[in-house]
């Protein structure tokens, strides 16, 4: 297998070149404390298993017989590593719909200033995104999907397109990312709007009743009611985000399979 990979080494290239950048922008993969020893091991053992399966007929015309590098072929490779990055960049906006809807009702909580560096998205990010970005991550570590997207996303994606289809479906690569982030600021609301609603009632209620017994100073007292309201409405809405959070991968993951069968005609 060695021998093969090393008499095509063009070839092997350009799988690596996919398997990487798709690795360097996947949630957790792409934190800055893994090492990028492990990364590139870990697209080198990708690419490794998955080359004896990829046809390279599409390519013969660009990587010539002698192996000789050209402008053609690096940019093959770029295109091949454009494909990881949107493979990448899907995943990431379906987590970012839950880091997104901590944001949007963290300020109601009174926990907007609470904000830190959040090692999974990469970002400054008030503490209940971090939160809803946590619980994700277990959810996704717990289904598996990590196997899903190697096995059914890369291996599938090598199947049906390469990068010439990209050259050829920019409109429908430009849709399909399109249609992602809208979904994404959906899924956030759909997530964020029972927390928000009742904060939201609260408030008026507090407001009303501050305006009827000033002497109770009521909007003091409210912060703490707030706070110990939101994280039991969280409480209970746990495992229907996690339902939620299931039914939005397996759709992204459907997008994402379509995307590559339309590519691929």
């Amino acid at each position: 297998m060695l021998d093969s990979i090393l008499l095509k080494a063009p070839y092997f290239l350009l799988v690596y070149a996919r398997c990487f950048t798709m690795i360097i922008t996947l949630p957790l993969f792409s934190m800055r404390s893994v090492p990028r020893v492990a990364k590139l091991a870990l697209s080198f053992y990708m690419a490794f298993m998955m080359f004896s399966g990829v046809d390279f007929s599409v390519y013969e015309s660009v990587v010539t017989e002698n192996q000789a590098f050209s402008v053609q072929y690096l940019l093959l490779v770029l295109g091949e590593g454009l494909i990881g990055v949107i493979m990448g960049f899907f995943i990431q906006i379906i987590f970012a719909a839950f880091s997104t809807a901590g944001q949007l009702f963290a300020f109601q909580m009174g926990f907007s200033a609470a904000s830190a560096y959040d090692a999974l998205s990469q970002v400054e990010n008030p503490l209940m995104g971090q939160y809803l970005n946590f619980i994700a991550m277990l959810v996704f570590l717990q289904n598996r999907w990590f196997q899903k997207i190697f096995i059914s996303g890369l291996m599938g994606s090598f199947k049906a397109l390469s990068a010439y289809s990209i050259a050829t479906g920019t409109e429908s690569v430009a849709r399909f990312m399109l249609k992602g982030l809208t979904n994404l600021f959906a899924d956030a609301l759909i997530i964020a709007l029972p927390v928000m609603g009742t904060l939201l009632l609260v408030s008026i209620a507090t407001g009303l009743l501050s305006k009827a017994a000033p002497q109770m100073n009521l909007l003091s007292e409210g912060f703490p009611v707030m706070i110990l309201l939101a994280f039991f409405l969280i409480l209970n809405m746990l495992p229907a985000m996690s339902d939620f959070f299931t039914r939005s991968f397996n759709q992204g993951l459907k997008d994402l399979t379509d995307l590559f069968a339309t590519l691929g005609k």
